[in-house]
């Protein structure tokens, strides 16, 4: 099993340990990219595929462990 594949497994278990760089590799392999704003987009993230569909996220602080919701939220929005 690829690196990948374990972080997916693992994002499908709805972790208390995800962190966000793992959930970033997870947007990334699935085609998801980064919508840069200006410079007071604070902590909210957009993210975007090339089929326009969106991902709105707030980056965790001061921790960098992502919350419940929003493991629900992508697992529910990459159909996984």
């Amino acid at each position: 099993m690829s690196k990948i594949e374990k972080l997916i497994e693992k994002l499908k278990s709805k972790p208390k340990d995800l962190t966000w760089d793992e959930l970033m590799k997870i947007l990334v392999h699935f085609g998801y990219t980064e919508m840069k704003k200006g410079k007071s987009g604070g902590s909210r993230r957009r993210f975007v595929n090339d089929e326009q569909q969106v991902i709105n996220l707030h980056k965790p602080h001061p921790q960098n462990i992502v919350k419940t919701y929003v493991i629900k939220q992508i697992i529910e929005q990459l159909d996984i």
